[in-house]
Formats: C-alpha cells, structure tokens, sequence
C-alpha cells in the first residue's frame, strides 16, 4: 500500500468535511461532546485549505461525500436511511446520494455502450434518453428497443470508476491497520477483514455481468413472492460494464407524499418491505443487500419493485438456522435458548459461562421489549449485541456483517414509511414459520434425505477412500488397524450397504 498517498487521503477527508461545513453537520448529529469537537476540529483545522470545496449547491454532508469518491458515498447512502442514528435533517441531505448526483455526459454513456457491445447505439435503440438517475457506481438512461419497441432501463458504469474505487479502497485498508496498531480492543472486529468483505461486494457491483446474474437468481427465487417485482434482463445488451433490464414506472419509495398521493398504505407498504427482507435472507439466502429507498418504487399495482441488484448478500442453510434461533429467542424473551445457540454454534468460547451470558442478553433484550413501537430498533439490538458479545469473547462474523448493515438499512426504509412500526410484531411470523421448516420435523427428514443422496453417491467409493486413509497412516509411521484381507472385504459390504441404503432412503423421502 501506499502509506504517504494513503496519509494524505484521510488529511484530505478530514479537510474537506471542515471545509464544506460538514463536520459541524455530523457533530451535531452524533451529539459530540465538547471536547471531542475541540480535539478533532483542532487537528483538521490547519489542512483546511487542503480540503476540496465540492459542488456549493449541495447540502453540506452531500457535499463532502459525492467529492471525496465512491466508497464514502456509498457509505453516505447506508446512513440515509437512519434518521434515528443522523438525525432527520442529515438523512435528508444523505438521500441525495441515492440517485441524484452529477452524471456524466450522455457522449459518454454511448461511448461505453458501443465499446462494449459491439453495435452502434442507433442499431439497438430507436430512442436513447438523457441519464434519469445518477447515483456512485453508475447510471441508468431511459430508452426504447428498435426491434420490440419495449422501454428500458440501461445502466451504465461511471467512466474510470475503477480506478477511483481503488483509491478510497486502499486509504480504508491503511485506516484500518492505523485502527489495530493504535487499539488492541479493535482487532476482535477485525478491521481489515471487514474492508475486505466490503471490496469483495462493491468489486462486484462493477462487473454489470454479476449484477444480472444476480437479478436473473433473485428473481427466480421469488417469483411467488406477493405484492413485489423485479424488472427482467435483457440478455442480449449487457455486459461487462452495460446492462440492460425492461423499465417499470412507480413511485420512489422515499417520496412519502407521492406514495399518498397514489392511494398507497405506507403502514402495509413498511411492514411487507421489512417481512420480504426477512424472507429473502431466511428462507433462500439470498438477498437484495442495498434496500435504500433509491433502489426501491411502489408500481400503481401497488408492488414493491427492486432494482440495482449489485449487491446481493448470501448465507448458508446452517447460518441461517442458527440466526433465526437466536431472532426467535429474543422474540420469545427465551434469552437461556439465545445462549446455548450461540454456545452450540462455537460464537462463544465453551470455557465462558452460558448463565452469565443468558443474564447478559436479557440486559440486551428487556430494555428494548420495554420500549414502545416507535422506540424499537434492530440496530440498537445489534449494538448492544456486539457489546456484550465482545465481553464474553465473540469475534465479529465478516461474512454476516452485509446481512447486519442490510437489516438496520431495511429498519430505516420501513420506519421512514411508517414511524410506528414494530419492528418484533412484523418480524414474528416471518422467523416463527422459518423455524417450523427449518427445524421441526419436517426439516428432520429433509436432511435426512439429503444425507441419503450423499451416502448413495459416496457409499461405492468409501473402500477405496478407508484404504487411501489407511496407507496414508501407515506412511505417516503409524501401522492400520489390521493387516487383513477381510478387514478390506468388510469395507466393501458397509459402501455397497450404504450406497444401496442411500439410494433407497432418497428415493423414499425426495
């Protein structure tokens, strides 16, 4: 890495939040305490100068963000979303972020769709519009096929976005090893991990390829999914930086007064954003993890509409199990059940005391149950979590870090639509009838026909495999078991046993 480059981006990032006014912003957002102001405004101070002055017709925030790069606007967009964390007046500066920014020329945009696909933009299009959303990675124009006539959605990538990308990326790492050396209690969340993950998913969402294989997955996935929708691939004209989809008018989920004025319910409309979230990562695990109101509309059918699939969060079967139990727990106040979970899952060292940590949830989970509706908040949940999680030993799970960040910004977007939303009663049905099919008896046979397949195709196999082991044993110094034909014969009756037995159990239960 870097280090004098990386120095001098965070200088600049410091320098350019005094200089747009944004720090006075986000001091007073975060109620900072005197001294806090003092110490930090007193060391940006000095580099002031060197920060840069960004567009002056944007709000403060907005403005530091959209002109220091792409990895902090897309940290801006997750803030958006939380006006119990910001403050209301500073999500409303940070939705601009979502999809109104600068876009580039549509010279440009032309440029990289005929670069890429080979044809000229007016052998595709018979119409090609001006850019109607400008958001970090890229933007989307409006046009019309010339051999169907169907409107579109084309996206097209930021020209040198890579390159910037790379920039921010590298000061994060350089944070991130300044964050480790200088607080020991920081390496349990592993920093660089956590930037890590964060490069693996936004990496992706500059390959457009990925992102409509993605849209192509998700939207097989819910498919059965009532009152949501997704728009459809069209194959033939994406690629690697452009990506084209059918386009679907509605109402952006952040316009509160257009969605009343449509007749829409924002009560039904919050409530079935949160349970289509909790859905999508329980039961398919795989889910939409960027559900800011910019990549969300209300169709006049009144269904949900996601777009900007370049982000998509995945977690396996055993994880999921695992989460819902200790949702469920927390649910059911049932905080002994909540500790074993997270014994029996290896979260906790075994030497801890499951008693003590079960008190130590209930001091998460009763403080909050006591709250009103409008008060309750899985973000608060997850930080008091980490908290008491951290006492007890836990390290930060990179790979549920997306699902984490998506559950507060889904949190955000139905109590924006619905201040008194609550969050458990919404949540309930949804982890209660996961629990019933992932875990009841049915799940049991489940997974026992699922072993059985395993056991069909690697019964005939497994002599050869216990030789292998065997003769691997004996070359490591230590003698096998038994030097004895028959010890190899009775090898080959338990795998032809279990490959039979595998093939009829499939059979029975699949």
């Amino acid at each position: 890495m870097r280090g004098p480059h990386n120095i001098w981006r965070l200088i600049r990032t410091g320098a350019t939040f005094e200089r747009t006014g944004a720090m006075e912003v986000v001091l007073d957002a975060l109620s900072a305490p005197p001294l806090l102001r003092v110490v930090l405004r007193g060391l940006v101070w000095p580099f002031r100068w060197l920060g840069i002055k960004g567009d002056v017709t944007m709000p403060p925030a907005t403005r530091a963000l959209t002109a220091l790069g792409p990895a902090y606007i897309k940290f801006g967009q997750v803030l958006s979303t939380r006006p119990d964390v910001v403050g209301d007046e500073l999500a409303v500066q940070l939705r601009v972020l979502q999809d109104k920014l600068p876009p580039f020329s549509i010279g440009q945009a032309k440029a990289s769709i005929e670069a890429e696909l080979g044809l000229s933009v007016d052998e595709i299009f018979s119409e090609f519009g001006p850019p109607v959303a400008a958001a970090s990675i890229a933007q989307v124009h409006r046009a019309r096929l010339r051999d169907t006539g169907e409107d579109v959605a084309v996206k097209v990538l930021r020209p040198g976005i890579e390159k910037a990308f790379r920039k921010d990326i590298d000061a994060f790492y350089f944070a991130a090893n300044v964050i480790e050396s200088l607080s020991p209690a920081s390496r349990r969340l592993r920093p660089n991990d956590v930037i890590a993950h964060f490069e693996g998913v936004v990496l992706g969402e500059l390959d457009l390829r990925l992102e409509s294989s993605s849209a192509s997955e998700f939207a097989a996935n819910t498919a059965q999914d009532k009152g949501f929708g997704l728009p459809s691939i069209q194959w033939m004209f994406s690629a690697r930086r452009v990506m084209t989809m059918s386009w679907v008018e509605g109402q952006p989920l952040g316009d509160n007064d257009a969605i009343d004025a449509a007749g829409h319910n924002r009560r039904e409309l919050g409530e079935r954003v949160l349970q289509l979230f909790l859905n999508h990562a329980l039961r398919d695990g795989f889910f939409h993890a960027d559900m800011h109101q910019g990549n969300l509309k209300v169709a006049a059918n009144g269904d949900i509409i996601a777009y900007d699939f370049g982000i998509m969060g995945h977690i396996d079967e055993y994880t999921r199990r695992v989460y819902a139990e200790i949702l469920y727990g927390f649910i059911r106040k049932d905080y002994k059940r909540v500790a074993e979970v997270h014994f029996e899952a290896g979260y906790v060292p075994a030497d801890r005391d499951v008693d003590e940590f079960a008190r130590a949830l209930r001091a998460v989970g009763e403080p909050i149950f006591g709250m009103d509706a409008t008060q309750i908040s899985m973000g608060r949940l997850l930080s008091y979590l980490f908290d008491v999680t951290e006492r007890f030993g836990m390290e930060t799970r990179t790979e549920l870090i997306l699902l984490q960040r998506t559950m507060v910004v889904v949190e955000g977007v139905a109590r924006s639509l619905y201040p008194q939303i609550n969050i458990w009663e919404v949540a309930k049905p949804i982890v209660e009838d996961y629990i019933k099919q992932s875990i009841g008896p049915r799940a049991v046979l489940r997974d026992l026909g699922k072993t059985a397949q395993v056991l069909a195709r690697f019964g005939p196999r497994l002599p050869g495999l216990v030789e292998a082991a065997l003769i691997r044993q004996a070359s490591a110094g230590d003698p096998p078991p038994r030097q004895n034909p028959w010890w190899t014969i009775l090898w080959l009756v338990l795998g032809a046993t279990a490959g039979a037995g595998g093939t009829i159990l499939a059979v029975m239960l699949v």
